[in-house]
């Protein structure tokens, strides 16, 4: 399994989120602190998970989907419990 980084901008306003989150939290191990940037673990290439996402998204809305199975890896300003699990996925 690798280590995926799934980014989106839903640009209609009021648009329904709730299909996109059970979709991304259907593909493996999963965790989001930030509001639309998720990192999961998944044995689907990036391909397969912007093709599966994309079908519950609209035609403007944005979405990136990087392999970050591989250091190098920083962050800052997360909890503990935060970088811990961070740590603990990628290592």
């Amino acid at each position: 399994m690798a280590t995926k980084l799934i980014c989106y901008d839903l640009n209609r306003p009021h648009q329904e989120y709730d299909e996109l989150i059970d979709a991304i939290k259907g593909l493996g191990p999963w965790w989001r602190h930030l509001d639309s940037t998720w990192v999961v673990r998944t044995s689907l290439s990036t391909s397969q998970i912007r093709d599966q996402l994309a079908s519950l998204m609209d035609g403007d809305d944005e979405l990136l989907v990087v392999d970050v199975t591989s250091r190098p890896r920083a962050w800052r300003g997360f909890s503990a419990r935060a970088a811990r699990w961070l740590r603990d996925t990628w290592d």
